[in-house]
């Protein structure tokens, strides 16, 4: 691709059942001068048509996509040499200098080819040999901090090659040094937020309490979307240091300083709890390097005992929780034992003794939750399809939605008086 045109197609990877999300943020950030077509929702991620500028303010922007590629090319391959011809056709001299460092990571689906690893040293071949003929020389390969990271993707015809302009994966904000041994990435908070379309606002949401907080990933999340943060406010992308990026620093810098001044107090109060008092301290201190603990009120306390926030009868609140389940956490406090703690949720040495924590949280929800005027709702990620029968409650919606590895639901409940007596529930598609 040449660097004369004024559009590139881009690619935002986000987990699966994230798209339409994605598609919907990526509309909201963007203006029709930056976005020249789409965006489009595919399996795995979004794509569009956009510009450089489309490119800093999806990095700066965008809470739901893992990164922002841009696409320098895409071929049929049948073999690693197809490979290095498709990027030996790239002028890289007018990405970067061979001062500069590499990287290349190669993910696949259904390729025919035998070794990943060949076709990534390829690919690294091929932009040496570009700058070498041009320069003399050739760049060096770093692998944490390269200054041009490049994904190679190969599907069973066709390989695609993209700069990485995030470098470092979205989800890292660059607020969270505090955390447990099972973290939530802030992309997946996020999604939670966007499934259950909170927006931090009295009419869309309302009042925020996450009762398992851990280390805060979710309250913390959902105070910068309430306060107008920018969640890439605090960290550094790749793109700054890319060639095609360099005459376009000051629209950089300007469009940072609109995104600061665009910050404001929330409408809505946060609150959020943990059984674990050191998890509470991380979540605190997390909060205050994202600039929001002021807005946040933190307490420790059994999330099966703690009463739910004193809100104005006027104002409708959201319950949003990543608790205990499976082998990613173990039950503390009334439903376990143990004295560890992990992130987003309590821990107890024996994985047998939180068997009844879900019952026992719904009956602490109809009895703590159910009387407030305007209404609680519940939104609880966890991969036990059964959940609601186990809980006796009757979900009024779930949706499909992956912690990592870990296939899980996001189901929700209403929480007011005779809420175990709901209409059946709806499903979203899982094709």
């Amino acid at each position: 691709m040449s660097l004369s045109a004024s559009s590139y197609h881009l690619f935002l990877p986000c987990p699966a059942g994230v798209e339409a999300w994605l598609e919907e943020e990526v509309r909201d950030i963007l203006s029709p001068a930056e976005c020249l077509q789409g965006p489009k929702a595919f399996r795995g991620g979004v794509g569009l048509l956009g510009t450089l500028e489309a490119v800093m303010r999806l990095n700066l922007h965008s809470r739901l996509a893992q990164r922002v590629l841009i696409e320098v090319a895409q071929e049929d391959y049948r073999h690693e040499d197809d490979i290095y011809a498709m990027a030996r056709r790239i002028d890289w001299g007018q990405w970067i200098s061979p001062e500069q460092t590499i990287r290349v990571d190669t993910t696949a689906q259904r390729s025919p080819l035998h070794s990943l690893n060949f076709a990534t040293l390829r690919v690294k071949d091929a932009v040496c040999d570009v700058l070498r003929d041009q320069t003399g020389e050739r760049p060096s390969v770093d692998t944490r901090w390269p200054d041009l990271p490049l994904q190679l993707h190969l599907t069973e015809f066709d390989a695609t090659l993209y700069v990485d302009s995030s470098g470092e994966p979205l989800f890292k904000r660059g607020w969270r040094e505090d955390k447990g041994d099972a973290p939530l990435k802030e992309t997946l908070a996020a999604a939670m937020l966007a499934a259950a379309g909170w927006k931090g606002t009295p009419e869309e949401g309302g009042a925020l309490h996450d009762p398992c907080c851990g280390s805060g990933t979710i309250v913390v999340e959902a105070a910068t979307i309430a306060c107008g943060i920018a969640p890439g406010i605090q960290r550094r992308f790749a793109f700054e240091k890319l060639r095609p990026f360099q005459s376009m620093l000051p629209a950089w810098r300007r469009m940072k300083d609109e995104a600061r001044a665009a910050q404001h107090e929330p409408e809505v109060p946060l609150f959020a709890s943990d059984v674990a008092f050191r998890m509470v301290d991380f979540a605190r201190r997390n909060a205050e390097r994202a600039g929001v603990a002021q807005y946040i009120q933190f307490n420790g306390g059994d999330a099966l005992e703690r009463p739910a926030p004193k809100l104005p009868d006027e104002l409708p609140g959201t319950l949003m929780l990543n608790p205990p389940y499976g082998e990613r956490i173990e039950v503390r406090g009334k439903a376990g034992t143990g004295s560890r703690a992990m992130e987003d949720g309590p821990l107890s040495e024996e994985r047998d003794a939180g068997d009844d924590f879900f019952p026992r949280l719904a009956s602490h929800w109809k009895r703590a939750y159910t009387q407030h005027p305007a209404g609680w709702t519940a939104w609880l990620l966890c991969p036990e399809m059964k959940l609601p029968s186990k809980m006796r409650l009757k979900e009024s919606r779930r949706i499909p939605m992956w912690n990592g590895p870990i296939e899980c639901r996001m189901f929700k409940f209403d929480l007011v008086a005779g809420s175990a007596r709901k209409q059946a529930p709806t499903t979203e598609s899982e094709d």
